[in-house]
């Protein structure tokens, strides 16, 4: 069987694709921290380059670059800093209640599996101590276990602070020569091919930029929402779990499971023993019910968009298959980077469909 010069072609560039994604799966755990600060130089440049653009040439890029990468970085640990408020003062309020929670879920589960049958022997005193035995642990027994799990899975403490260093690092000199890289990546694409790729990537660039917009306007809005919601409920750490929950939604599905689990802990633990439990699972299915429900059929199709048309199978997927090749970083850049691929299937179906072998 005899193949033309297009079907050698495309053989050779699936052959080149095959490798590439092979190369890429080996050196997933190196590539990781140089993928996430890719990433973060994009979303990161225009800010850089609006920047550069004020100062005139008065003041070098490296100032800008600098402001940018602290602005970014004081951003990550304020977030990250919204869960001290919440452990600080649930942690005393889990000694205090669990075992009331405990006495009064086996008061209520006992007589209502009688009636069908059941009959449940839970040892509640042997469960308190246990849990008790851990949260009323000191600190010198807690940093012991954490020393030990740090030599137990040293790699994974390594890999995870050399990460943390070296992302900045490579976020820093790419911030400072991104447009030289992209112009070195410019000169790999044969003449002939250059109107192509040029309107693949302003495809791909305005498909990322309103995903991106979007997604913080969609954040910061169901910020707002969530902590005004829990609030009007009385939840004493209303603010903190508000704001997590709204801002760790850039994770589909994971930032609001987490917020919903600490909003559904805080409030039994709130008003369990005063108010009863009903109130803390009213309060949840309420607010984070009607919150999902504004995000998903008015928010995000109007300020994201239905451009980048992932289904939410497709959503799925791309966060397990990402997770996967780069890990929890991987989970983060799973949608946008799943953009950019949709984009290239679009393109290609669209080439495949005109083609002379589509059309017989």
């Amino acid at each position: 069987m005899q193949f033309n010069s297009t079907q050698k072609r495309a053989a050779n560039w699936a052959l080149i694709a095959v490798i590439a994604a092979f190369a890429l799966w080996l050196l997933a755990p190196v590539l990781t921290p140089f993928v996430v600060a890719a990433i973060l130089a994009y979303a990161l440049t225009p800010l850089v380059d609006w920047l550069d653009d004020v100062g005139r040439g008065r003041l070098p890029r490296l100032v800008a670059v600098v402001a940018v990468e602290l602005l970014f970085v004081v951003a990550v640990l304020g977030v990250m800093l919204l869960i001290v408020p919440v452990l600080v003062k649930e942690l005393p309020l889990l000694r205090e209640q669990v075992p009331v929670l405990l006495d009064g879920m086996n008061a209520s589960l006992q007589p209502f599996l009688a009636q069908f049958g059941v009959t449940l022997s839970l040892d509640v005193a042997s469960v308190k101590a246990f849990v008790l035995k851990y949260l009323s642990a000191n600190v010198e027994d807690t940093l012991a276990s954490v020393m030990t799990s740090v030599k137990l899975g040293g790699s994974v403490a390594f890999a995870i602070v050399g990460n943390a260093m070296l992302i900045p690092v490579a976020l820093f000199y790419l911030l400072m020569d991104w447009h030289r890289f992209v112009a070195r990546v410019l000169e790999f694409v044969p003449p002939r091919g250059r109107a192509a790729y040029d309107r693949f990537t302003d495809e791909a660039d305005a498909v990322l930029g309103q995903y991106l917009r979007g997604q913080l306007l969609v954040m910061l809005a169901m910020a707002v929402f969530y902590s005004a919601g829990l609030a009007l409920f009385g939840l004493d750490l209303a603010l903190p779990i508000g704001v997590f929950t709204g801002l760790a939604m850039f994770v589909p599905y994971v930032g609001f499971g987490l917020g919903m689990i600490l909003a559904t802990l805080a409030g039994l633990l709130q008003f369990a023993v005063t108010q009863g439990s009903a109130k803390a699972l009213i309060m949840v299915a309420v607010v984070y019910g009607l919150g999902q429900v504004i995000e998903s059929l008015f928010l995000t199709p109007r300020l994201v968009g239905e451009r980048i048309g992932l289904h939410p199978l497709a959503v799925i997927f791309a966060l397990l298959a990402f997770g996967q090749l780069f890990g929890f970083v991987g989970v983060l850049i799973a949608l946008p980077a799943s953009a950019v691929l949709l984009v290239a299937m679009r393109r290609a179906q669209a080439r495949y469909l005109s083609s002379k072998l589509y059309q017989g």
